[in-house]
């Protein structure tokens, strides 16, 4: 990584929330909104649901969301055996839109050949580390 993860913290504004959920109860949905209450617009994706959550669209895929629609960090919450298919979606949609996000992988989300890729790509990666945990210990402030 060019940056350390403060600096992508600070820096960004617009974090794409893979497999959020709906269910207040889950981390996807709970970190989700700590993200939204810290300042920063989200962008949820989960092809199983419709509308809005938090108030913003949810989109079936990265590849679905507007170019108009600067991304600085897919936070990728899908179960392991999905994050290599997930970076190579991130890696197609930054080849198409020459967005270069950082990708972030929750705790236990990771795996050695996701992040060959998204390092072959050029793209940053953050491997099985909670993104508000992070936050709370660097103090980033409220955007």
């Amino acid at each position: 990584m060019d940056k350390s993860v403060k600096e992508y913290l600070e820096e960004a504004k617009t974090i794409a929330v893979v497999g959020i959920s709906d269910r207040a109860y889950r981390t996807s949905n709970h970190i989700a909104d700590y993200l939204q209450q810290n300042g920063y617009k989200i962008v949820p994706i989960n092809p199983n649901l419709e509308g809005e959550i938090m108030g913003e669209t949810i989109y079936n895929s990265i590849e679905d969301i507007p170019d108009s629609i600067s991304i600085d960090v897919v936070n990728i919450f899908r179960n392991k055996e999905y994050t290599e298919l997930m970076v190579d979606e991130v890696i197609r949609w930054s080849n198409k839109t020459g967005q270069r996000p950082l990708i972030w992988t929750q705790l236990d989300v990771s795996s050695t050949r996701a992040e060959q890729k998204a390092k072959d790509a050029g793209l940053p990666y953050v491997r099985n580390q909670c993104i508000m945990v992070e936050h709370g210990r660097y103090g980033v402030g409220i955007k």
